[in-house]
């Protein structure tokens, strides 16, 4: 293979959950990359209309399907209809998953001691259960094959402590730590499994202003926050052939907010 093609998918067929505007983002940077078919999956079919359309413009074939990666009869569900393909699903994206404050309005967003196990279940079950459930629906097909690529999208809420997100921080740190095993149980076989800590990415369509950004870039030294397609660029790299000898590791995506070695 040569250099150029490194990072050309080859015509595989790729699943991202959480079709929103990062998992738009990613679906749409494979798609351009030469992936044959990208599933996109969302509980919401606005997102997911404009994933497919994103997809299909990138020139690929969608494949949108309405599931919740926080239950098992629909993981099954969704890992049947994938199976109708010509192809199975060769790269899996664990990109859905959401802190404290979005199921409740902000009131989870607080110190761990005044919380309740209630506020951690939902947190917990999307967080980490939704990447446990969907990775062993679809790595058996990947093993079956010999060649595959697992990659879920974390958070440095789970790598640096950050106050007021216990519950976000375990079941991101949970995802981070399954990873690292399944790297160990599946690199025999052609399949690697990686994943992408965030710091916080601006995800609202328009602009920050320069009021917001002097704001949300003092903590960053490249002096900018993220964006979606920060993200859709190291996670078509970890899908390619390029990253074929990377497995287990997190990468810190956050603009240098923090640091690992």
């Amino acid at each position: 293979m040569t250099n150029s093609d490194l990072l050309d998918l080859q015509g595989r067929t790729a699943l991202v959950t959480g079709a929103g505007q990062v998992g738009r983002s990613v679906a749409t940077m494979l798609a351009s990359h030469g992936a044959r078919r990208v599933v996109v999956t969302d509980l919401y079919q606005a997102p997911l209309d404009a994933a497919a359309d994103a997809v299909r413009d990138a020139g690929a074939e969608p494949v949108p399907v309405i599931a919740d990666v926080t239950e098992q009869s629909s993981v099954a569900h969704l890992l049947e209809i994938t199976q109708r393909l010509d192809q199975p699903v060769q790269i899996l994206v664990n990109n859905a998953g959401l802190p404290p404050g979005y199921f409740d309005g902000g009131a989870g967003i607080k110190l761990f001691v005044d919380t309740s196990p209630d506020d951690w279940e939902p947190v917990i079950r999307l967080n980490l259960y939704g990447v446990m459930y969907m990775s062993h629906a679809f790595v058996p097909g990947m093993l079956a094959a010999g060649w595959g690529r697992v990659v879920t999208v974390v958070s440095d809420a789970g790598r640096t402590g950050d106050a007021r997100m216990a519950a976000y921080a375990a079941a991101k740190a949970g995802s981070a730590g399954f990873m690292r095993t399944l790297a160990t149980e599946v690199g025999r076989h052609g399949v690697t499994a990686n994943c992408i800590s965030l710091g916080t990415l601006w995800r609202d369509e328009a602009a920050p202003t320069e009021d917001q950004l002097k704001r949300i870039s003092r903590s960053y030294p490249v002096g900018r926050p993220g964006y979606p397609h920060d993200v859709a660029a190291l996670v078509q790299f970890l899908a390619s052939e390029a990253a074929g000898w990377i497995t287990g590791q997190v990468y810190p995506l956050n603009g240098g907010y923090s640091y690992a070695l």
